[in-house]
């Protein structure tokens, strides 16, 4: 016999009560088999990049350029920075705890923030720095597609097709062009069709 309070729950509550939990188990169910049969691959360590990993490739990089001789993940009064200059007594670190400890001890320590570009380490070193060559600027990849076909930006889709068939017949690798140059026509025709300059309508 069922106890007095559960006669008191309405027929269609309790249905759904139950009904309710045979779904859920239903859908554990079917969690648990497909996780069994195809398991999730698991992450290397090794290949996760974050912005650590990141910033310390860019300042490493940045030493290697200025001709700085440094050490990585060097331990100094007790406390491992990412980088120590031991011509300098400079330590380097993306631990706000260890740049207190360490300057208190009196090393020169510089705290990077994940966010700080390796080159942007030079301005808060306390030496000369040598100036380096400004990272190349990528040319626009539009201009120099109509750059490739000798056309100006603002030319027509149909200058585009007329400046590209001339040119992609003297490129052919079957009439002696070279291929390379045969490719990078293709690759320029392609994005220069693409933001050809509309024709006006005429009325």
């Amino acid at each position: 016999m069922l106890p007095e309070w559960l006669s008191l729950i309405p027929p269609w509550l309790l249905a759904g009560v139950v009904l309710g939990s045979v779904a859920s188990c239903c859908v554990a169910v079917v969690f648990v088999v497909g996780d069994r049969l195809f398991p999730t691959s698991p992450v290397e360590e090794g290949r996760r990049i974050d912005g650590t990993v990141r910033r310390r490739g860019e300042i490493r990089q940045y030493l290697v350029d200025i001709d700085e001789r440094f050490r990585e993940d060097h331990t100094i009064h007790g406390e491992t920075v990412a980088f120590y200059l031991p011509d300098r007594d400079v330590a380097i670190t993306f631990d706000a705890k260890a740049y207190f400890r360490i300057e208190e001890a009196g090393t020169y320590t510089v705290l990077c923030e994940h966010e700080m570009p390796g080159r942007g380490l030079g301005r808060r070193l306390p030496f000369e720095v040598p100036e380096l060559e400004p990272e190349p600027v990528v040319d626009d990849p539009v201009s120099v597609a109509f750059a490739e076909l000798d056309l100006d930006p603002k030319a027509s889709p149909d200058e585009v097709k007329s400046a590209y068939r001339t040119k992609i017949k003297e490129a052919h690798p079957d009439h002696g062009g070279d291929r390379e140059e045969f490719k990078r026509l293709q690759d320029a025709y392609v994005t220069a069709r693409d933001h050809a300059a509309a024709e006006p309508v005429r009325v």
